[in-house]
């Protein structure tokens, strides 16, 4: 249901979101509206809604929660907006607003709307009115299946197959698979040797990085905190590594690019997110605990340089007995990266 929708905010094609019988919300993702499909909104008094990230980078008062929402008024135009929700045009169109937000109470389906766009890796930005009259084609989502969108990925999430894959450092290696029952992007675990359940397992969370892992890039450390990690792994006797479908730390592939653009125009990673309207993390590390779980491992040894990771596994029911180191050389190209993650996110280097 979630993923349906998810596809239709990516083909810039209407969400109707419910929240009770009488009550319903038509949205349209930023990213992705069109002329036509804007001009059906036009009479239904919509709102730009924005995260509170964005919205401070744009100076506007937050009065609602979650979200801020401006009224829109007279042609919508689409060019406008995703200029108004990508900051990678902040420098080249400087002169936004000034902006009213709305101060009276949002109903929950204008964040569910906004969230929905995050599942699909677009801006955080929809425009979105009261559905009083549904447009046609529209795919109909219960708000609830937003808000308990979540802990129904992570309850769903099954083991489907697994086969002997040896790797390079680590040849006594299997690979297994799990998929939620949603339609979301599957996750993998590498098991190498054949570490027992009982004592903490060393494990790694990794996060997948195209840019690192696959095309060897310099702006970040991904690539070679996989490789190591795959020998540290080996070498220790055996674990378990979680290759993660949270791409840019739960923002995506396209988002994260973005992020580098504005890492370019002299803002740094945290920074970056923030203006894009994401938060600092936005994984959901419920998936690796799950993961952890029906492998049979209760307790772990995480290497890793992220305090923050210790905490959400705990928090998620996997005892951590330790916090094991995980640092590789700097170089030219991810220096300031790299300082920003120990500054600004307290990573341990």
């Amino acid at each position: 249901m979630v993923a349906r929708a998810v596809d239709a905010f990516r083909a810039g094609s209407f969400v109707h979101l419910v929240e009770s019988a009488a009550e319903g919300v038509a949205a349209l993702a930023v990213e992705t509206a069109g002329e036509a499909a804007l001009g059906r909104l036009a009479a239904s008094s919509p709102l730009l809604v924005l995260t509170h990230a964005r919205a401070r980078t744009l100076k506007l008062r937050l009065y609602t929660p979650g979200v801020v929402a401006i009224p829109l008024a007279g042609p919508l135009n689409p060019g406008l907006l995703q200029s108004i929700a990508d900051p990678t045009a902040d420098l080249a169109e400087p002169l936004k607003g000034p902006f009213e937000t709305l101060r009276g109470s949002l109903p929950n389906a204008y964040s569910a709307a906004v969230r929905l766009a995050k599942l699909g890796g677009l801006l955080p930005a929809v425009i979105a009115g009261p559905a009083l009259v549904v447009p046609e084609g529209s795919v109909e989502l219960p708000v609830a299946a937003i808000t308990g969108y979540d802990g129904l990925v992570v309850d769903s999430l099954k083991l489907v197959t697994r086969a002997r894959v040896p790797l390079e450092g680590a040849q006594h290696a299997e690979l297994v698979a799990f998929r939620a029952g949603g339609g979301e992007p599957e996750h993998f675990a590498v098991l190498i040797g054949d570490p027992p359940r009982d004592p903490p397992v060393l494990t790694r969370l990794h996060s997948e990085c195209f840019t690192g892992d696959f095309l060897g890039s310099l702006r970040c450390d991904c690539g070679a905190q996989l490789r190591g990690a795959v020998e540290t792994i080996s070498n220790a006797g055996g674990g378990v590594l979680l290759y993660l479908a949270q791409e840019g730390r739960g923002i995506g592939l396209m988002n994260k690019l973005r992020a580098y653009r504005l890492q370019d125009q002299g803002f740094d990673t945290m920074d970056a997110n923030e203006r894009l309207g994401f938060e600092s993390d936005e994984r959901l590390y419920g998936i690796a605990a799950r993961m952890l779980t029906l492998l049979g491992f209760r307790s772990v040894r995480v290497l890793t340089n992220n305090p923050d990771k210790v905490e959400a596994l705990r928090a998620a029911g996997i005892e951590v007995a330790e916090r094991v180191p995980h640092a590789f050389p700097a170089n030219d190209h991810n220096r300031a990266y790299l300082n920003t993650k120990a500054d600004k996110a307290g990573h341990l280097f």
